[in-house]
């Protein structure tokens, strides 16, 4: 019996993208973003503790450009997966189901995690300056 090429579901062709299964793949890649800023954490804190040599070392990696864009896009994590953990909570509690309400919930979380990580920069911009 010949084996007939069936399309996985959801279809590519079919399947319309949407603003819920976006947040959820984002919510997915700040939860890993934050793991890999644990071991930046945990980098920074060993160095703090071995002493002025090492922690020159690590503040010099982190004011660099590539570490103050790393610090920049995990304050985006983490302002993004504390407020849609917000959002679940309310979830949870039976509360925002209906679609308007996921949808704006679901902007409001971009946008919130947004203007937090601007305010965070400008907040540390003015105290380096």
């Amino acid at each position: 019996m010949p084996v007939r090429i069936r399309p996985t579901s959801p279809h590519a062709q079919i399947y319309r993208w949407q603003i819920g299964n976006t947040l959820s793949i984002l919510h997915r890649v700040t939860g890993a973003a934050l793991a890999v800023g644990l071991l930046a954490l945990s980098y920074w804190l060993v160095c703090l503790a071995g002493g002025p040599e090492s922690y020159a070392s690590a503040a010099r990696l982190f004011s660099g450009p590539v570490g103050m864009l790393l610090l920049l896009g995990w304050t985006f994590a983490f302002m993004y997966h504390l407020l849609n953990g917000v959002r679940h909570l309310f979830w949870d509690a039976g509360k925002g189901f209906e679609r308007g309400q996921r949808h704006a919930s679901g902007w409001a979380v971009v946008f919130g995690a947004i203007a937090l990580t601007l305010c965070v920069a400008v907040w540390v911009w003015a105290r380096l300056s």
